[in-house]
Parts: C-alpha cells; structure tokens; sequence
C-alpha cells in the first residue's frame, strides 16, 4: 500500500515541532488534537509553505523533500483547503474551479472537474460570484478548487472551524461522499471529535507539536495510556450495519462484530454500512444483567483494561465485546465496589449511541 512519511522539526520561542509520521496512502488521516498542539505548523511543513530544513517528505514514493531535494509549494502536487474559503471575489465559481484546474495537467488528472461539480453539489452556483453564497457554499467550492487541481494529496486546514453547527451538518456528507468516491489521500485537521469520529480512518494524535499517538481510528481513540486525556470526548467508535428498522419506535438496529445497539432512525436505508459513536460517559457497567431498566442497549463483554480519565476521581475502563472495544468513564469509588479488574466479566450498559453515517 502506498505511504505518505516523513519528519520535521522546528525550534522557536515558546513552541517547537518534532514530528515524524507514516500513513496510508489512500483514506482520511486526522491530525487531532487541542488547539496550539502544532497541527497547522506539521500541515503547512507537508505542504511546504513551512520551511523545516531538516525536513523529509515521501509521498507515494515520490520525494518531496530530504536533504537534497525541496520541492516549493507549487511544485507538489497538492490541493490546501484553508479555514477561510479564500476564493478569488472577482471570478464567479466556474472561474475558480478553472484557475484550479489550470495547476494540474492531463497526464496527472485524477478527476475531473464536471466530477467535482457534481460530487459536491455545485452546479447550481456555477454563474455566481463567492460574495452570494452562503458560508457553507463557498467552503463547498473551496474545496472543489481544490480537487480541480488533481492532486496526490489534499490538505484541510480545519475548512469547517468557521462555521456554525447547521453549516456544518451542511457540508459533512458531501466530505463523507468525497471519501468514499475519491482515491485521494486526504490529511485532515481538527481538534473537533465529532468530526475525527465520522471522517477519519487513521488518525495521528498532536500534543505539544509531538504525535503522542498513530493507527486506525477506533483501535487508537480505545488506547488508555496516551498522555492526552479527552475527557468528556473519550469514547468508542464502531464500524456496522443498519440490520432492521423499528417503525412503531422510529429507531434502527446497528450489528457489528460482537452483538448490536439500537439507536435512533435517521432515514438510512436497511444494510448500509455505518459508524456509531459511543461516549464513555453514556456507558455504565454492571456485575449483572439488569432487566427492568431504561436503558436499552445491553452488551455482555469482558474488562480489558482499566486507566486514568481526566480527573483524579474518575477511570476509563475498556471493556471487549467481541472485536469491539468500548470505554466507560467510572469513578474510582464505583470501582472499588464493584473490584473491577482485568478478566472480569461485565454487563455493559448503553445510554446513548450517536449514528454518524
């Protein structure tokens, strides 16, 4: 499979970066992590508008950058979506996506731009200029200049920071559609969980302009010994499938690799493949089976792991339901009553479980 790695470093008062990653070369990989942790910094040294003169950079086999080789920015064959949809006032959407279109050449085109139009749904706003359009319209085309450039590799700079929550709901499937009819590898910043939980399939944890953290995106979020607690985001990320649909109730029944969880109905359709997303929060954990109860969603599984959360009356117990790890935040006093240790067998217990798509 092809990769994308490489290593930076950067000394400067106050902040310093020392980096060095290796990634898919096909997927969304999330830089994730606080705001200030060096994310932006790393994305500006893969795109080359950061100079790291003992830098490298390999993409798909291709050198980028090492110590005998720079390629400037507009040598490497990137798209860079901004915070700030920076489109040109001047031209109207068409002409932006040509003067996109103008940096890649037939022999590296890896889509093409009436794809685009369609993919992100911007056919109506062609004849526009970017002072008519909404907020979440002008990102759409942002991101469809970006693509218009064929690149091996697209860079979001947080490109929905900007937005309030409906805009942001707005555009989320279109980047989930992207993902999945797009061969482009896509580096994808944000310190959003939300967001990292739906879009991403790996995922590099930043703190301190260190990558504290690198793999797939649920195996790495289930780790309890990273150094950055993410307190009332911790959480599990499940891969499954709707199963059935509950008319009476409007609520759905996703299966995945060790049992099912219902949840509410949102429209989508019998055997489409989804994620969910459980917060440690919304899971409690009981020796045994409790029947009469509100809660819904019951898991048989077996204690894995037991760590600190964020607070120092409180843990994070993992717990394996079959192929799937879930977290659930305890305080240490519940703990210690029920003497939760490694190998015990636990009813997990399910309050909420959020349908990402």
């Amino acid at each position: 499979m092809a990769r994308i790695c490489g290593h930076f470093q950067l000394n400067r008062p106050g902040f310093s970066l020392d980096a060095e990653f290796d990634i898919p070369g096909r997927g969304v990989t999330a830089l994730f992590g606080p705001s200030g942790s060096g994310k932006t910094t790393l994305l500006r040294c893969i795109a080359g508008l950061e100079r790291a003169p003992q830098g490298r950079l390999q993409v798909d086999g291709a050198v980028w950058q090492d110590t005998t080789t720079w390629l400037p920015t507009h040598h490497r064959p990137l798209g860079f979506v901004f915070q700030d949809a920076a489109l040109f006032p001047h031209l109207t959407v068409h002409g932006n996506l040509v003067y996109g279109r103008r940096r890649s050449t037939r022999d590296a085109e890896r889509v093409r731009l009436e794809q685009v139009v369609e993919l992100l749904g911007i056919g109506p706003l062609l004849a526009r200029k970017p002072d008519g359009l909404s907020g979440g319209e002008r990102q759409r085309v942002a991101i469809a200049r970006a693509l218009a450039t064929s690149p091996r590799l697209l860079l979001m700079d947080e490109p929905l920071s900007a937005l309030d929550l409906a805009r942001r709901n707005e555009i989320l499937p279109y980047l989930e559609r992207m993902h999945e009819e797009l061969e482009i590898p896509v580096i994808y910043v944000s310190h959003m969980p939300d967001e990292v939980a739906r879009l991403a399939d790996h995922v590099l944890l930043v703190d301190a302009g260190r990558i504290v953290a690198s793999g797939p995106l649920a195996a790495t979020l289930a780790r309890l010994d990273l150094p950055m607690k993410l307190g009332a985001d911790s959480g599990a990320v499940i891969e499954g499938t709707i199963a059935e649909l509950d008319p009476e109730w409007h609520l759905v029944r996703v299966d995945f690799a060790g049992g099912s969880l219902w949840t509410r109905e949102q429209g989508i359709a019998v055997g489409r493949k989804v994620r969910v997303r459980v917060l440690a929060n919304d899971v409690s954990l009981t020796l045994d089976r409790s029947e009469r109860t509100s809660i819904q969603n019951l898991l048989r599984g077996t204690v894995d792991a037991i760590g600190e959360d964020g607070h120092p009356g409180q843990l994070l117990v993992r717990v394996c339901v079959g192929d799937v790890a879930l977290l659930a935040s305890v305080t240490r006093r519940a703990a210690a009553g029920l003497d939760l240790k490694s190998g015990d067998v636990v009813w997990v217990q399910v309050k909420s479980v959020a349908l990402l798509e």
